[in-house]
């Protein structure tokens, strides 16, 4: 049968729309397929931190604190392997083990990207002098493994801990979880959804997706998405999600700058409306890793200090 000049239209713009829907499909898998571009992370330590802020903050002073008499210190321990690579944590802990002692885990800062155990050095040994053990550690980074890595090698440390606890004379009953920056996501995301008994949250957000949030590239790459492409995992990491009657009393030490602050107070709130001991303290005029410097180094020890004696040792 002949076509008609009508079906010969029809079909012409049939084939236009199947084109376009074509160029459409391909524009979204191309979106969503592609790969993240690594941000240009520079190495996160105490030294390079001290060196960067004294710049706009001339009267800081490196941190240079002796190690306390009182304690003793397990370093490079493995506690887990992941894809074949060792990841360490150096247990700080008082020398004397006759009774047992509250412990805490500490996760460094870094974008996700970069840190070490290292820069959780001084505060683990300033609160194992302090009756604490404390368990400073590695984790994946983003380049090594993507999310939920490195929430799942923080619940191993964890587990860890637990198991040895008689080494280091830990009360098993009595741990807390504590981190700085990326690391104080991680660990009040790890606290939320385990059972321990404290959330020390240093400069930390605990929502990727609240209204004040703005993590970008560090965030995308660690995901391995950006917020568009899969909002569902950006929601999932964010410990505000997860806060409810169970969640342990939780501390905020904050810089005075607003974007490491997202979603704080909504997490407060939602932990008063439950009678869970909740605290922030902001360090005043202070800049982001502020705990790396003195003077506000002492500042974030004695708040951490305070208030983990409430919670763990009352």
């Amino acid at each position: 049968m002949k076509p008609t000049k009508a079906n010969l239209n029809h079909n012409s713009h049939l084939g236009k729309i199947l084109i376009r829907f074509s160029i459409v499909l391909i524009s979204v898998s191309k979106m969503y397929s592609q790969e993240i571009e690594r941000p240009k992370a520079q190495p996160y330590n105490i030294e390079g931190t001290y060196e960067k802020l004294k710049k706009k903050y001339p009267f800081i002073q490196p941190l240079n604190l002796e190690f306390p008499k009182n304690i003793k210190v397990k370093r490079d321990i493995e506690y887990k392997t992941r894809n074949e690579k060792s990841l360490l944590a150096d247990i700080y802990y008082p020398e004397n083990s006759v009774q047992k002692y509250p412990a805490i885990i500490l996760v460094h800062g870094g974008g996700w990207i970069s840190g070490s155990k290292e820069n959780e050095e001084f505060l683990a040994q300033e609160l194992a002098s302090k009756g604490y053990v404390a368990m400073a550690i590695n984790y994946s980074l983003s380049d090594d493994a993507k999310y939920p890595a490195a929430v799942e090698d923080i619940e191993d440390a964890l587990k860890f801990l637990k198991k040895h606890h008689g080494e280091f004379a830990v009360n098993k009953k009595k741990i807390a979880i504590g981190g700085n920056s990326a690391g104080g996501q991680l660990a009040t995301l790890v606290g939320v959804k385990n059972k321990v008994q404290a959330i020390v949250n240093i400069d930390g957000i605990v929502s990727f997706i609240h209204p004040e949030s703005e993590e970008g590239a560090y965030a995308a790459y660690w995901f391995g998405a950006t917020k568009a492409q899969n909002f569902k995992l950006w929601k999932e990491a964010s410990p505000l999600e997860y806060v409810g009657k169970n969640t342990p009393p939780t501390l905020f030490i904050n810089s005075s700058q607003p974007r490491f602050h997202a979603g704080r107070d909504d997490m407060m709130k939602l932990l008063k409306s439950h009678n869970i001991p909740t605290e922030f303290h902001e360090v005043k005029d202070s800049p982001h890793s502020f705990w790396l410097v003195q003077p506000w180094f002492d500042e974030t020890l004695k708040y951490t200090v305070d208030f983990l004696d409430k919670v763990l040792k009352n």
